[in-house]
């Protein structure tokens, strides 16, 4: 769900900013919780979103995307207080169960995700592209945790081939001249 949040930003040539309409903001919170409510195992409807709500969320996604780049932010979250509940479950599972009506209670579901990956080990995963015309957040799957490229493919083989070009050039450069 963070890593999905954070992908809400517009790319240019891919797509446009996710929560800078309203219209678009409702359509991918309502898909967006009903996968975190089906992987969590809960029935969570998706909290109404405004107008208001919109500047509020793009707070939280910077806020969340500077953590991610290693920069927290100082003191308390910039975005405001959410809260949360733990409740147990039937199966006696205790669950973190988000709180809050519209912006407040998605920033109480990412902020409890992003608690659970710290804790679990799985944080440091969440990465950026290191293509700075991409910026897509991508989790890292790689065994030793060394990912750079949200897909090899696309960004890696052009930063690849960008660079590769580029010290052809500095030797290029650094042969004397013949003549």
């Amino acid at each position: 769900m963070v890593q999905d949040f954070l992908n809400t930003v517009g790319i240019e040539g891919y797509g446009p900013d996710l929560l800078a309409d309203t219209a678009l903001a409702r359509e991918w919170v309502a898909g967006a919780v009903r996968s975190w409510s089906s992987a969590r195992a809960l029935d969570a409807p998706p909290p109404a979103l405004g107008d208001a709500d919109l500047s509020k969320l793009r707070a939280l996604r910077e806020a969340i995307a500077r953590l991610v780049a290693g920069t927290p932010p100082g003191g308390r979250a910039p975005v405001g207080a959410c809260s949360a509940s733990l409740r147990l479950s039937e199966s006696g599972e205790v669950r973190l169960e988000p709180a809050g009506a519209g912006w407040r209670w998605l920033a109480s579901a990412l902020w409890g995700e992003v608690m659970l990956s710290q804790q679990n080990g799985t944080w440091g995963r969440i990465k950026r592209c290191h293509n700075p015309r991409c910026a897509s957040t991508f989790y890292d799957r790689s065994r030793n945790n060394s990912g750079v490229w949200h897909d090899v493919k696309t960004c890696g083989n052009a930063a690849n081939l960008r660079a590769s070009r580029a010290r052809r050039r500095e030797r290029e450069r650094a042969r004397p001249s013949v003549g």
